[in-house]
């Protein structure tokens, strides 16, 4: 697809968090996080329910804006509180670039698996019929569904929507794709299959941020593994140092629930 999008840095950060704070209501859900992606990193994010992985996930798709700091794409600010004209202006041009992968999978049912994929190119994209259906083609393939493009979401698996709900992602172009517990609905035997593809994807160098439980994901594909507690980032490093070596007692006290 030929797309015009905006300049990725070869270096520097991706998509970057400075100093945000989430608040609903008197509910203060982050506490002045930062977190910075780089070019082509897999980073999971890691931590007990209702530590703020999602909430940061959310604030860093655009998807909720910041109660305090602000979110960053390619060094220029696309979300604050009370954002400018200017910033507001930047998050809709960049907003297309992020791409995000939901814990249900969010299919439009009276759509078939094709129409699902080349439905955002179309109309956000611009992109011409033929040339959207190639690439959903080409997508479908990679992600071992080619054979049910004409299908409804209905008529398959919750492990098969999910796949499709990864190619309707790729099918935007995304410089980033975000993933909230994209195995979290499925049943343990239809797990695999969706990581194998976020397997693929980091492999190929796709800037991945994965809020998951899955930690042999996290130990074995992560570029980084972020651990989350009560609204902050308390330990962060590659997958073999914190798994094997953690620096704070309660990144240790959280792995002893995933032990053998």
């Amino acid at each position: 697809m030929n797309v015009s999008s905006s300049p990725i840095p070869a270096s520097g950060p991706v998509l970057k968090a400075e100093a945000v704070v989430k608040r609903f209501g008197a509910n203060a859900v982050l506490h002045g996080v930062d977190l910075a992606l780089g070019l082509g990193e897999s980073t999971c994010i890691i931590g007990p329910s209702g530590s703020g992985k999602t909430t940061l996930l959310r604030c860093m798709a655009l998807l909720e804006a910041p109660s305090d700091g602000r979110i960053l794409m390619a060094g220029a600010i696309v979300a604050q509180a009370n954002p400018s004209s200017d910033v507001s202006a930047a998050a809709k041009k960049v907003r297309p670039e992020i791409g995000m992968v939901f814990q249900q999978f969010n299919l439009w049912p009276h759509m078939t698996v094709l129409q699902n994929v080349i439905e955002a190119p179309m109309r956000v994209r611009g992109v011409s019929r033929d040339e959207a259906v190639a690439t959903a083609e080409s997508l479908l393939d990679k992600v071992g569904l080619a054979s049910k493009r004409d299908s409804y979401p209905a008529r398959l698996s919750g492990g098969q929507q999910q796949r499709v709900a990864i190619a309707r992602a790729l099918a935007m172009q995304p410089k980033i794709l975000l993933f909230d517990e994209p195995t979290s609905a499925l049943d343990p035997e239809l797990r695999r299959e969706v990581l194998q593809v976020m397997r693929t994807l980091a492999l190929e160098g796709m800037t991945m941020l994965v809020v998951t439980h899955e930690m042999g994901f996290a130990r074995r594909v992560a570029s980084r593994v972020v651990f989350m507690d009560e609204g902050v980032i308390v330990e962060q490093g590659v997958p073999s140092q914190f798994f094997d070596n953690p620096t704070t007692e309660r990144a240790r006290r959280f792995l002893t629930h995933f032990e053998d």
